[in-house]
């Protein structure tokens, strides 16, 4: 929309007066109590512990959360003096994961997809479409295909296809969260931008506070035993409240982590330009080379056959070491960390386990047997929900030590064990769609914890996590690392590489760098 016709879209207001909502088949409520009023155009910081029911306000606002069937409900909850449910097409929703809002082929028919949904006339809708696009700074034909976007690029998209309908409510829930820093900035502009030109009321989550911190004019901390526990001005409350916000998990600017660097010393970095070859980087840890679990030879990469990401890959992993992946998206980060855990097959080159890491199941993990892999190499993927397949959190956790025909007792004390050290025990009989972001993310850990690997490869085991809970997730990481356990870490987390690795990978986007220089 142009700047004049997204200033006739009026802010929409919200109001909750007691208002609750539990999942079906939850003890605990994940809000209740909670009254909160948002007069239209104001823009809005939401905060508060994992769990404290952020994403499920989003979504009971935006008309997603479900029916009697999906939950109980207390108190109420209108948009501009409506149920929710009623204003729809008042409200636009943008979720964490860029590739789980993608829905068709082509850059233009994405962004008009809503617009068809909402009856609009179809000479209107591509008015519609050209003009969000322009908004989000997303400058590319209308037939370019979506699958070629970066991580930055698809989220923009998606608020593309939100600012089409031309909401009154624009809700964000954690929407940089998968995001490389190059993407956070991309998507925070776009929203700027509108901003500027729009009265639409804003409500955004965000652990780490400081991105959305200039854009806002309001903070609400949500309390996780309900109700409100900080609400006004977001430079008064983040520094008159700040000691006791970080208490509770919130990621206060200026306040960092609270964490060292690794004890084992600060991950360094491979220098040099990651287009001119192999680069001369030092050891990979400060173990002995007796230490490595895995080892690459001119190793390539490739999500899909004809698609090499990376190639020319040298590095290897040691036992009691964490080593961190990163770059921007699109670099080929996750490719490298599934096919170093066996899940996806080298596009050329291997990847070789040590004789006492394969102890007899063969020199490469692609050709490893499931339950070969599961004492061995433990994976946590990007989207917790895809390794999701019990119905419950308890039974979540027992899928693996069941699957290696564990005694029933010792499942049950390592099932035990990993409830109470991740803080999922209130939540055992949970079932793990239900959870939070953060949640999800402790629950996807411990699944792979449950089996007691040796060696950990993980993707973004921060995101979606408050302050608290990241600094129990870098403890327990820590402490596996101290007992003899190889982490592989693939992060957009400049705090969590810090704090964990021994060793950085920095991988550059295939189009700045087709090859991938290597580090040992």
């Amino acid at each position: 929309m142009t700047p004049a016709e997204a200033a006739t879209v009026p802010g929409a207001s919200v109001l909750a007066r007691d208002w609750g909502w539990r999942h079906a088949g939850r003890r605990g409520w994940a809000v209740r109590g909670l009254d909160l009023r948002i007069d239209p155009g104001e823009r809005l910081l939401l905060l508060g512990a994992s769990g404290a029911g952020k994403s499920t306000l989003l979504h009971a606002l935006a008309g997603v959360l479900g029916g009697d069937e999906e939950g109980e409900q207390t108190g109420r909850l209108l948009v501009n003096g409506q149920e929710p449910t009623a204003a729809r097409g008042q409200s636009g929703l943008l979720l964490q994961d860029p590739d789980s809002q993608v829905i068709l082929a082509r850059l233009g028919d994405d962004v008009a997809f809503g617009c068809e949904n909402l009856g609009v006339p179809r000479d209107e809708i591509w008015r519609r479409v050209h003009d969000a696009l322009e908004m989000v700074g997303l400058d590319l034909p209308l037939s370019h295909p979506t699958s070629a976007l970066s991580g930055g690029q698809k989220q923009r998209l998606a608020l593309a296809g939100v600012l089409a309908m031309r909401p009154g409510l624009l809700l964000l829930d954690e929407p940089t969260a998968n995001l490389d820093p190059e993407g956070v900035l991309s998507v925070r502009d776009s929203v700027a931008r509108v901003l500027e030109h729009s009265e639409a009321t804003l409500i955004v989550i965000e652990h780490r506070v400081a991105v959305w911190q200039g854009l806002v004019n309001r903070v609400v901390v949500l309390d996780q035993g309900g109700g409100i526990l900080a609400d006004g001005n977001p430079d008064e409350v983040l520094t008159r409240q700040g000691e006791q916000l970080a208490k509770v998990g919130v990621w206060v600017p200026g306040r960092g982590s609270g964490l060292p660097a690794s004890r084992r010393g600060a991950a360094p970095r491979s220098t040099g330009s990651l287009n001119a070859g192999p680069l001369s980087t030092g050891p990979l840890s400060t173990g002995p080379l007796s230490t490595a679990l895995l080892q690459t030879r001119a190793l390539s990469i490739a999500r899909t056959k004809d698609a090499v990401v990376a190639s020319d890959i040298e590095l290897a992993v040691h036992a009691g070491s964490a080593l961190a992946i990163t770059g921007p998206n699109g670099a080929g980060k996750s490719t490298l960390a599934l096919t170093l855990a066996g899940l996806l097959k080298p596009a050329s080159g291997r990847v070789l386990a040590s004789d006492a890491f394969a102890a007899g199941a063969g020199a490469q993990p692609i050709r490893w047997k499931s339950r070969e892999l599961l004492t061995r190499i433990g994976t946590v993927f990007q989207d917790p929900e895809h390794q999701f397949v019990a119905a419950t959190v308890r039974a979540e956790l027992a899928v693996g030590p069941r699957a290696l025909a564990r005694p029933e007792a010792e499942i049950t004390a390592r099932v035990d064990e990993v409830l109470q050290r991740l803080r999922l025990d209130q939540l055992a009989d949970a079932n793990p769609f239900t959870l939070s972001g953060g949640e999800k993310r402790r629950l996807s850990v411990g699944t792979v914890l449950a089996t007691r690997p040796r060696l950990l490869v993980l993707d973004e085991p921060t995101f979606g996590q408050d302050l608290r809970t990241w600094r129990e997730i870098v403890a327990l990481l820590e402490e596996l690392i101290t007992e003899g356990t190889g982490v592989v870490a693939v992060s957009h987390d400049a705090d969590f590489v810090t704090a964990l690795a021994d060793r950085e990978f920095p991988m550059a986007a295939p189009a700045q760098a087709p090859r991938v220089a290597a580090a040992r």
